[in-house]
């Protein structure tokens, strides 16, 4: 993945926009020498937010017991 500090994405930041929209390589901008940012392509979802749950809610048969 790329980095980039921020004084460089401040400056850079509509050629990065673009690489990354068509690269669809995203890009780390860093503080510091500290990841802070992620700017990555947005993808659409299509399916309806019921399609979207579907398999990822679990049945707890009792909540109050210690998980593991």
């Amino acid at each position: 993945m790329r980095q980039v500090s921020k004084s460089q994405f401040k400056a850079r930041a509509l050629e990065l926009f673009r690489q990354v929209e068509v690269s669809g390589e995203p890009v780390i901008v860093t503080d510091k020498g500290r990841p802070v940012i992620e700017v990555r392509r947005y993808r659409t979802d299509h399916r309806s937010p019921l399609e979207r749950l579907r398999g990822s809610v679990l049945e707890l048969v009792d909540p109050f017991e210690p998980v593991d």
